[in-house]
Parts: structure tokens; C-alpha cells; sequence
């Protein structure tokens, strides 16, 4: 949920391997290859994928440390409006780059695209760790590392996203899926665990330079990773190679290769995607709102630390992961199933607004959390299979944009209203403002036949 908490696959039948991104080397003994994870026979992807797992556990941690940070020591008068600033910082930059992301990742060599933002949010951590030891920074200072780092994220995200063909076999498109989705589960129950309790016993500082040491880990490992040639790309020599140096070629960098659309006419094209898109994001703007409830939650109703927000937050990574674990069993079509989780999930957040007892609480948010993992999968792979490939760097951009356009609005409006009401009041909104969006996704509209739905709803039972 780091992106936000909505929307990604089930495990495919695996055939023997072939010529992939990052070859899947070792893979001389088909049998037992095909029993093995995907990031342990696909060493490339398996490089990849523990960057991802750490430069957005990087990211969780520092949203969760500072958020508690601001609510519990930094700012006195008006928490819950200083939290929800800091985390529309945190998600801005998603929704107004999200044209020049697009660009960007339809340009320029993937790997390179990684690379470079992961060195990048290093170098800001870095900067503010070295910052905070030496002179406490200004909370505005913090705000602008929050940007800078959010602006990584925004452009790391869609480009991984859109990697994924890069790195795997078309049969393991789903399964990689998977993982990348669970990913951001691992990431928010590591960024729980480590955020609120760092940042109380290290400081601002050593919140920071936890966050910096594992973005340069995750640049090194994606360094070393082989990303081949977009799938619709041919070489020369007809393969779908690698160049030269490793680098995998940019979804648009060929002369052969399909001209790019605008993100408007992307959309345009794909009527129910847009339809669920709509949906989720009007549910965004009350899910993501749970990042600026659980700090203010925790302190005014439970009257716990660090070590309380570290629970609750963990929970919700807990609950994500094990959705994006089991997601793709969820029997039905897609967008049932999503409206049946965004049910669920309603009654999950507001009934800690009727039962302040601390199991409870976090009973409810592992559910949310499953809901929010569980329909991610669901509707990423189906994504994954809609949308053409060449269209593919543009979408997952406008994706990213258009779930989060939600969650700046989201923060400010829930962070303010901490300073007015209880935080219990704010659960109850925040439960009865999903039960429209999950009304809107099973209507008819969404539910009409088509080659795309049906045949992911058969692979939601595999």
C-alpha cells in the first residue's frame, strides 16, 4: 500500500523455461527447475525483485518513522494536519510526474531507469541523515527529502511494473506478478516494523541512513541484473535480445516499434479498465487515509509508542502480503471479487471506530490488508493481459497517477479533520465511504463479457 492500499497474480503451470531476461540459469534440470521459485531459477529477476524489496521497504520506513515522528515529538499544535502534509508530500509527485514517467520509462533502458533513482533517493537520505546528526534539520527540510524521495518512487514503481515481461517468460508473466506485488506487502510490514521504532530510538538520523544504506543495496543489486529487449522488439538477428552492454532496450527506443500513444487515448481504448480505475481511486481516498489515522489512532485512543504503531502498521504488511499470496485464488471475475474485498474491508476499518481494544485493531487492519493485497493481484495480472505491450509504459504510469490522485486529497482532508474529530469518528468515514466504490464495482457495467475478464476469472480458480 505504499502505493496505496487498492489496486495484483495467481501461480501459472510453468513449461520448461526459456531464453529469459536474466536467463534463468541452472536451469538444466527441467523438473525440479519448474519447482523452484521464479527468483531462485531466474537470477536476474531474482536480483530485481530484492531491490524492489528493499528500496520500497526504505520508502515504508521512512513514511511510517516520520509520520510518527511529526504526531509524537516534532510537532504539538496541530499533528494531525502536520502528518497529513507530510504524507500528501509522499504521494504528489506520483500523481503530477506521472506524463514525465511515462516518457522516461518508454525512453531510456529500464535497468538504467532503476539504477539511477535508486542512487538517487540513496544520495537524498544520505544527505538528511548526515543533516539531522549534525544540526536537527527543519520539518520543512523533511517535507522536501519526503518529495525528493517520493519522486524516486514515482518513477521506480511503473518501471518495474512495466519490466516484468523484460525479465521472465510469458508463462511466468503472472508469477512475477505475484511476487512484485507481494513485494510491496514485504516492504510495509518491514517499513512497520522498523519505521516508528527506529526513529524512537535512533532519531531522525538513523531513520535516514537505514533508508539510504538499503537504496544503494537495491541500486547494486539491479546493477548487476540482465534485462532483455521489450517482447515487441526485434533485433537484427530477429531474437528479442539483449544489447550489447546488458541493457534491456526501452519499450520505445526502436525504430520498429509501435508509436506511442498518448495516455489519454490509452485510456480511452480500454472502457472498463478506466471504469475500475474510476472505482479505486474513489476508494483510495478513503483507504490511504488509514497512514494518517493509525499514528493519531494510536496515540489519542490506545495511548501507545512506537512500539504500538509498529503493530498496527505490521498488521496491515502482514494481512497485504498474505492477499498478494492468495489473491489469485479468489474465485470469479475480477471485478466481483474486488467489490466483494471492498465490502469486507469497509466493515474492517470502521469497526475500530466501535471497539478501541488494541487485538481488535489490529485484527481489523491484517483483514484491510488482506482485501487490499488480494484485489491488487487480481487486477494488475488482469491488467497485465489487457493492455498492449507497447501501450504497457504509459498505462502502469497513468495507473500509478490515477489510483493515487486520491491520496494527496486524501491526506490533507484526513489529517485535518485529526484535529477536529476522534480518530474513532474517522474510522467510521472511512468504512461507510468504501461502501459506494464497492457498490460501483459490481454493477453490471463493469461486468460485461469480454475475452480479456473471462479468461482471467478461469485463472482466478486455478
Amino acid at each position: 500500500m505504499s502505493a496505496p492500499p487498492v489496486p495484483v497474480p495467481g501461480t501459472a503451470t510453468v513449461p520448461a523455461p526459456g531464453a529469459g531476461a536474466g536467463p534463468t540459469e541452472g536451469a538444466s534440470n527441467g523438473a525440479a527447475v519448474r519447482r523452484a521459485p521464479l527468483v531462485l531459477r531466474n537470477r536476474s529477476f531474482g536480483a530485481v525483485w530484492l531491490g524492489q524489496v528493499l528500496t520500497q521497504a526504505a520508502a515504508r520506513m521512512f513514511q511510517v518513522g516520520v509520520s510518527w515522528w511529526i504526531v509524537s515529538h516534532a510537532v504539538r499544535d496541530a499533528p494531525g494536519l502536520a502528518s497529513g502534509l507530510f504524507m500528501a508530500a509522499c504521494t504528489l509527485p506520483a500523481v503530477a510526474l506521472a506524463p514525465v514517467v511515462a516518457a522516461s520509462v518508454a525512453r531510456f533502458p529500464h535497468r538504467s531507469v532503476l539504477r539511477t533513482v535508486a542512487v538517487l533517493a540513496g544520495a537524498v537520505s544520505g544527505a538528511l541523515a548526515l543533516w539531522a546528526h549534525l544540526d536537527g534539520p527543519p520539518l520543512t527540510a523533511v517535507y522536501a527529502a519526503a518529495l525528493a524521495l517520493a519522486t524516486c518512487q514515482a518513477f521506480f514503481d511503473p518501471c518495474l511494473t512495466t519490466s516484468v515481461p523484460e525479465l521472465v517468460d510469458d508463462a511466468d508473466i503472472e508469477t512475477a506478478t505475484g511476487f512484485e506485488l507481494s513485494t510491496q506487502s514485504l516492504a510495509g510490514l518491514g517499513g512497520a516494523l522498523l519505521g516508528a521504532l527506529t526513529v524512537e530510538s535512533a532519531g531522525v538520523a538513523g531513520l535516514a541512513a537505514g533508508c539510504a544504506v538499503a537504496q544503494v543495496g537495491a541500486a547494486l543489486l539491479i546493477a548487476g541484473a540482465r534485462f532483455r529487449g521489450a517482447p515487441t522488439l526485434n533485433t537484427a538477428s530477429g531474437s528479442k535480445g539483449d544489447s550489447a552492454d546488458g541493457e534491456g532496450a526501452p519499450a520505445g527506443a526502436a525504430s520498429a516499434a509501435p508509436r506511442r500513444r498518448t495516455l489519454r487515448r490509452i485510456l480511452a481504448d480500454l472502457p472498463q479498465v478506466r471504469r475500475i480505475l474510476i472505482c479505486f481511486t474513489a476508494a483510495n481516498l478513503f483507504t490511504t487515509a488509514v497512514f494518517v489515522v493509525i499514528p493519531l489512532y494510536t496515540r489519542s485512543v490506545l495511548g501507545g509508542g512506537g512500539a504500538t504503531v509498529a503493530l498496527l502498521e505490521a498488521s496491515l504488511g502482514a494481512g497485504a502480503l498474505l492477499g498478494a499470496v492468495t489473491g489469485a485464488r479468489l474465485p470469479g471475475r475480477p471485478t466481483v471479487a474486488g467489490a466483494y474485498c471492498l465490502g469486507l474491508m469497509a466493515v474492517a476499518l470502521a469497526l475500530p471506530g466501535l471497539v478501541a481494544q488494541r487485538p481488535v485493531v489490529a485484527g481489523c487492519l491484517a483483514v484491510a490488508g488482506w482485501c487490499a493485497g488480494a484485489v491488487s493481484v487480481r487486477f494488475v495480472a488482469l491488467f497485465q493481459r489487457l493492455v498492449p505491450a507497447a501501450d504497457k509504459p504509459g498505462f502502469f504510469a497513468v495507473m500509478q497517477a490515477v489510483l493515487g490522485a486520491s491520496l494527496p486529497l486524501a491526506s490533507l482532508l484526513f489529517g485535518f479533520a485529526g484535529d477536529l474529530l476522534s480518530p474513532r469518528t474517522l474510522c467510521l468515514v472511512q468504512g461507510l465511504g468504501l461502501l459506494p466504490a464497492a457498490c460501483a464495482l459490481a454493477l453490471p457495467a463493469l461486468r460485461t463479457p469480454s475475452a480479456g475478464l473471462d479468461a482471467e476469472a478461469v485463472g482466478g480458480v486455478r
